[in-house]
């Protein structure tokens, strides 16, 4: 499986996301944490849910708008919807016991050096490269 590098791209949408966190925290002090933000607008929804729902249509709508009006992005899932299926359930299982999931400790908690969110992040970053090499080198590639 090849993959592309797109530095330019990569740097935009991490300075994209960089900015709704600090915008989500100035005006609301709440972590841009996706996990967090979801279980918030699911029964039983919090007392915050709008400002929740509104962070994850503008989640959805922007990509949404960004292909309508003529962009494209460059999206392939090489899986089958089982792999797909399963991994879904066990990034839950992972954000759950985690307390979070990459966005909110990754990018905001690691921000604000919290000890948790390192430990966090690197056991994800850990995670990562063993299921990647596993997954392409030992298993052939799913």
């Amino acid at each position: 499986m090849a993959t592309e590098f797109t530095p330019f791209l990569s740097l935009a949408g991490g300075v994209l996301i960089g900015i709704a966190a600090i915008l989500l925290m100035a005006t609301h002090g709440r972590v841009a944490g996706m996990t967090g933000i979801l279980a918030g607008v699911i029964p039983p929804v919090s007392a915050d849910w709008g400002w929740r729902a509104a962070f994850l249509i503008g989640a959805i709508a922007a990509p949404a708008i960004y292909t309508a009006i003529g962009g494209s992005i460059a999206f392939a899932v090489p899986v089958s919807a089982a792999a797909l299926a399963i991994g879904g359930v066990i990034v839950g299982v992972g954000v759950t016991l985690g307390s979070g999931c990459t966005s909110g400790h990754g990018v905001c908690g690691m921000a604000r050096l919290s000890p948790r969110s390192i430990v966090a992040t690197c056991v994800f970053m850990a995670t990562t490269a063993i299921t990647v090499f596993a997954t392409r080198h030992i298993a052939g590639g799913i």
